[in-house]
């Protein structure tokens, strides 16, 4: 216990003596010229960095003031380049076709025929026992005679006695051609068809007609309807649309059964010749000109079939002949455009004589393409392969139509593509078109020309 008590060992131990702490002074160093002279030197030296950092800083203080202003000038830049493209994209669609065939109509034939009084087949029933019944009287005989046309009674009656009278024939027509009655033209346009071409081919029957139309008639009723072959017409870009409810503007109604007569006459050619050769070439012209009106692509097929007719009233000895006077008409009449594409496209047919027409309509487009101022086969290549394409000012649209032109009229003349130097130059045109235009072009249409180059070329190499 005492132990504990006792102090411990570090309690004996002397109190450090700490020693003070000595403050050195350092000796002020003395400036002398020199180093003033290199003080000054440096701070000038730093003067020209100084004055381009705020140069850099001034700089940028400035383009963030001017950001606006550029954005404005991006977008700018940025739409003009959008309009450019749409632009190029736009213009490689193919124009409309179509050309203003009908003007203003004149006024209607007259519909009266007094003369139907006192044709023999009213007068059958007037003196029948049984008019005691009906009580026909002379005046109200041309609309007996209308109901029995209607309902298909009168060609039933005409069907029996074997003859159609004159006033019954020039009438029957006039209401197919004139009638603003739909119900009129239809049984009429039946009636006058079956009397050339019966539907019935076992029982036929040779009606003794006392009346038959003749070219003149059908010319006389396009007049009327204002049909514009030999006068000027407008393009479709520059045509207004025709209102439907206008009796004085664009085809009638009356239109469609004129082409289907038309087409039955010339079927019913082994039985009755109505037109001549001559009047057949005029009627052809008239039908593919039909087939540049816009407002009459609902008759497309109508107009197909009675083209088709026309072609097949031909014999084989006068048909080349008179191709070349059909196409030497067109080419007078349409313009060397689009409109040009579609009448050779219009003649549709796969028979050897439609695709004979066509080639020879294609040729002579190519030649009024030309000016009239090359007229040979091999002579028509070459002037195709001349063409510059390269060249900023040409006219790629036209090269496009031409080229149309040149494989409807090869393609469908079997005798052409057999000569060697015919086939060599068309492959050389195609060869020519598709290497100076390249894939980069933006030129309008310089696509197309390439790619219906390309592929003509390849359809040929493959054959």
């Amino acid at each position: 216990m005492t132990e504990m008590d006792e102090p411990l060992d570090f309690e004996f131990e002397e109190p450090c003596i700490v020693s003070p702490i000595v403050t050195k002074h350092k000796k002020k160093k003395v400036i002398g010229l020199d180093d003033l002279l290199s003080d000054f030197y440096q701070v000038k030296s730093d003067i020209p960095k100084k004055e381009s950092k705020r140069a850099k800083i001034h700089k940028f203080d400035e383009s963030d003031d001017d950001l606006d202003t550029r954005e404005a000038e991006l977008n700018n830049y940025v739409y003009k380049c959008q309009q450019q493209m749409n632009e190029i994209s736009t213009d490689d669609q193919m124009p409309l076709w179509g050309l203003q065939v009908f003007g203003d109509q004149k006024a209607m034939a007259t519909l009266t025929f007094p003369e139907l009084s006192s044709c023999a087949l009213l007068q059958s029933f007037m003196e029948n026992e049984a008019n005691s019944l009906l009580g026909i009287k002379t005046e109200e005989g041309e609309a007996f005679l209308e109901g029995l046309l209607v309902n298909g009674w009168l060609l039933k009656l005409v069907t029996d006695h074997g003859r159609v009278e004159k006033c019954i024939g020039a009438w029957t027509f006039s209401l197919m051609l004139y009638s603003p009655k739909e119900e009129l033209r239809a049984a009429s346009c039946e009636f006058c068809c079956s009397i050339l071409l019966p539907k019935n081919q076992v029982e036929t029957v040779m009606f003794e007609m006392g009346w038959l139309p003749n070219h003149s008639e059908l010319r006389r009723a396009l007049e009327v309807y204002g049909f514009l072959l030999d006068s000027p017409s407008k393009s479709s870009s520059s045509m207004e649309i025709v209102d439907g409810d206008s009796d004085s503007a664009g085809p009638p109604q009356n239109i469609k059964y004129w082409i289907k007569y038309v087409s039955v006459c010339c079927q019913a050619r082994a039985k009755r010749s109505v037109f001549s050769t001559a009047e057949v070439e005029d009627l052809i012209t008239s039908v593919i000109y039909l087939f540049l009106d816009r407002q009459l692509i609902g008759l497309s097929s109508a107009l197909k079939d009675c083209l088709h007719s026309l072609i097949s009233f031909f014999s084989d000895d006068a048909f080349h002949l008179s191709c070349q006077k059909i196409a030497k008409s067109l080419t007078c009449r349409v313009p060397t455009d689009v409109n040009c594409l579609r009448s050779v496209e219009s003649v549709a047919g796969l028979d050897a004589r439609s695709k004979h027409l066509r080639s020879v309509l294609a040729f002579q487009f190519l030649v009024a393409c030309f000016d009239d101022k090359v007229h040979d086969e091999e002579q028509i290549l070459r002037s195709l392969i001349s063409i510059n394409l390269k060249h900023k000012n040409c006219d790629l649209l036209i090269m496009y139509i031409q080229l149309v032109l040149a494989e409807n009229w090869l393609f469908c003349n079997p005798l052409l593509k057999d000569k060697p130097i015919i086939s060599e130059t068309w492959s050389a045109c195609l060869r020519n078109c598709s290497c100076q235009i390249t894939s980069t072009d933006l030129r309008s249409y310089a696509s197309k020309v390439r790619s219906k180059a390309s592929y003509l070329l390849q359809g040929s190499a493959t054959r």
